[in-house]
């Protein structure tokens, strides 16, 4: 009698079993017959996941490699889940930690290695870890669907390292470009410009035109122009253009506009801070120039007696001149950490709503992230448990984008 009943249980078990799996098959055979309900699912997923869902069937492949596909994932509002310091990945969520992208930079054999040299919307500009002109290989990556593209060597002879720029927009830089500034021997410097429509590298257009029409503009020859060479982390791509804030003088602001490849050079749009004794240097370097979600940020110290206050300003898109968008005090920051307190800007990024909008400071042996609105800031990666305390190192935003490269 027990064997009975033990038999009934073990067989309503099974029989339940199997019409739950009988049902999630059910299921799973709707959605995946219908495209449409499928498309709507992948799209809610991160962009590191749909690259491995392509090896499913042959149809989700074809599904996912869709023009259409990629479009409509990319027209999402920009999802930045972390950011690279030097090659490691950080998750600006400490508690819900994404996975890495990649583990190492290794998608190209390069004997030299392979180091970032900027994001742009997603995509990464990388390049040989050497400084030897004749051996420094560029690349542009796309970490989320691995695919990479090897640029052309720059036509042309120069005796220093040319300053390269990525420029790339879902909306309004498709396909990317890659932007070159060279010096000549002479000193001036030259604008070459490559697409990833074309191939090819080719030299600036050298018609100028004219600003907004409440902002006068000095004309500038591309092919030959003098500007104080610039520093690869004061060069930003927002708004259609290439920006280059001086980094020893606010004052000195000049941008190229990529679409239509004119190079305008701006009267000053002064700040109203001071910088003559900033940290004690008679040429004070910018604390951060950079983009997100299409705002153009730069941070500053408003009165050089007191390094713990920041200003975040924003540049207006029609650049009639900058604004105060958020106000931050380090104080409590400083008192958590301690004497010998310093710290760098790493980022600024705002939210997908507007009190989730954070910054992301180094200080000594961590990186750190601090809410503008509610002052609240926590760890999010120890320098010296990784191996990284004492590094130069440089901060790359992570973007997710499908983008071709």
């Amino acid at each position: 009698m027990v064997n009975t009943i033990a038999k009934i249980k073990k067989t309503q078990t099974t029989l339940k079993t199997s019409s739950i799996q009988d049902s999630y098959n059910q299921s799973a055979a709707l959605i995946g017959h219908n495209d449409d309900l499928l498309t709507e699912i992948l799209l809610r997923l991160p962009a590191a996941s749909i690259f491995p869902f392509k090896s499913v069937s042959k149809h989700w492949r074809w599904l996912l490699s869709q023009t259409s596909f990629t479009h409509r994932y990319d027209d999402k509002p920009s999802k930045s889940p972390g950011l690279f310091v030097g090659n490691a990945y950080v998750p600006f969520d400490a508690e819900n930690r994404s996975p890495p992208p990649f583990r190492t930079l290794d998608f190209c054999y390069d004997p030299r290695g392979i180091k970032i040299l900027q994001s742009c919307n997603g995509l990464l500009l990388c390049c040989s870890n050497t400084l030897i002109i004749d051996d420094r290989k560029y690349y542009v990556f796309n970490p989320n669907t691995k695919q990479f593209a090897v640029i052309p060597p720059v036509p042309g002879v120069t005796k220093t390292l040319p300053i390269m720029v990525l420029a790339f927009h879902r909306t309004d830089c498709v396909p990317y470009k890659v932007v070159c500034i060279r010096r000549r021997l002479d000193k001036k410097c030259q604008i070459l410009i490559y697409s990833s429509d074309t191939r090819n590298w080719k030299w600036a257009d050298e018609e100028l035109g004219c600003g907004p029409a409440h902002t006068p503009y000095q004309k500038v020859s591309i092919r030959s122009f003098s500007a104080q060479w610039p520093d690869d982390l004061n060069l930003v791509y927002w708004n259609k253009a290439i920006h280059y804030l001086c980094s020893t003088t606010f004052s000195k602001y000049l941008y190229f506009k990529v679409d239509d490849e004119r190079l305008l050079k701006s009267l000053p749009l002064r700040l109203p801070v001071s910088y003559s004794s900033f940290y004690d240097d008679p040429k004070p370097r910018t604390l951060y120039f950079g983009e997100s979600r299409g705002h153009l940020h730069l941070v500053a110290v408003p009165h050089r007696k007191n390094y713990l206050s920041l200003n975040v300003y924003e540049m207006w898109s029609d650049y009639s001149g900058w604004l105060v968008r958020y106000r931050v005090e380090l104080d409590e920051v400083a008192r958590m950490y301690g004497s010998g307190f310093g710290f760098d800007v790493c980022d600024v990024v705002r939210g997908e709503k507007e009190e989730d909008t954070f910054m992301v400071l180094r200080i000594p042996g961590k990186i750190i992230k601090y809410n503008v609105h509610d002052k609240s800031f926590e760890e999010m990666f120890n320098l010296i448990t990784n191996n990284l305390h004492g590094v130069s190192l440089e901060v790359h935003r992570y973007t997710e984008t499908l983008a071709s490269v």
